[in-house]
């Protein structure tokens, strides 16, 4: 069964990536949010954009290995392969 901690993973680090796409957004783009990612995609820059903001789950995940929450760490690894596919996604199209 999967615990309550796993969730907590998933949803810390789907958080966290997204609430740091949406800081760099604002900081590189004077335009709103949906025109900013409107624009980093028609510059086939928006995966290089979310790989950047998923580097926040890589502490994420190092703190739950080092409190020994190893189901915690597996909710921020199964988002991290979840961006991964994103952008490999936005990639071929």
């Amino acid at each position: 069964m999967i615990n309550k901690e796993f969730f907590q993973g998933l949803i810390a680090s789907f958080f966290a990536s997204s609430s740091v796409m949406i800081f760099l957004l604002l900081y590189f783009s004077e335009a709103p949010i949906e025109e900013g990612i409107s624009y980093f995609f028609k510059q086939k820059k928006l995966g290089g954009l979310i790989s950047v903001s998923a580097l926040i789950n890589l502490p994420l995940f190092f703190l739950g290995m080092h409190k020994r929450k190893t189901n915690f760490a597996k909710g921020v690894m199964i988002t991290s392969i979840i961006i991964v596919a994103i952008i490999a996604i936005l990639k071929i199209f």
